[in-house]
């Protein structure tokens, strides 16, 4: 019952922010990511999903934050001291919070969107001692579909690198996205 009760104060909140210009939703998609720098890398395919928060400021202008979990990463060959690498999938996993500057260019309809994205590793599955944490620059755009419907495309370049080690060089994620989602 109490679980019950929460649910129902977060949707009425949300009911009652999106009347503030506030909007509240969710998305998902795939990630192709792989590392750029001194990493002999290719591609990986994985995916995102999480929850987008957009302030509207004025008519055509907004900021979006979003909470993703998002799977990163390449498939790179590490190669040791004397010790020839096999090439494998390095995956990362990391909560991602993007902060965007939207910019609606037909308005309620097509935006182009911008700005830094901060993400906190939660999960290194190959003990490679990844860094903690990741910045990156995204850029991209969106289109409403219908209703609350949306699909984005975007790049997230890393600014940073991913390990700090002689064993993998300069290696920042890059990883471009599909996603769909609804805004309630």
């Amino acid at each position: 019952m109490k679980k019950f009760f929460v649910a129902m104060v977060m949707f009425a909140g949300a009911y009652t922010a999106q009347a503030q210009g506030i909007d509240f939703g969710i998305k998902a998609g795939a990630n192709f990511a792989k590392f750029n720098g001194d990493l002999d890398s290719d591609g990986i395919t994985s995916f995102h999903a999480g929850a987008v928060l957009e302030l509207n400021i004025v008519p055509n202008f907004s900021v979006q934050a979003e909470g993703l979990f998002s799977s990163m990463g390449g498939k790179a060959t590490l190669e040791a001291e004397g010790v020839e690498g096999v090439a494998e999938d390095i995956n990362l996993d990391y909560i991602s919070v993007p902060v965007l500057a939207k910019f609606y260019v037909l308005p309620e309809t097509l935006s182009l969107m911008a700005g830094p994205q901060f993400s906190f590793l939660v999960n290194d599955a190959d003990d490679l001692d990844a860094e903690s944490f990741d910045l990156a620059l995204s850029g991209g755009a969106e289109v409403k579909i219908i209703g609350g419907l949306f699909a984005q495309a975007r790049y997230n370049i890393g600014l940073t690198n991913v390990v700090d080690s002689e064993l993998t060089g300069d290696a920042k994620n890059a990883v471009f996205q599909l996603s769909v989602g609804y805004m309630f």
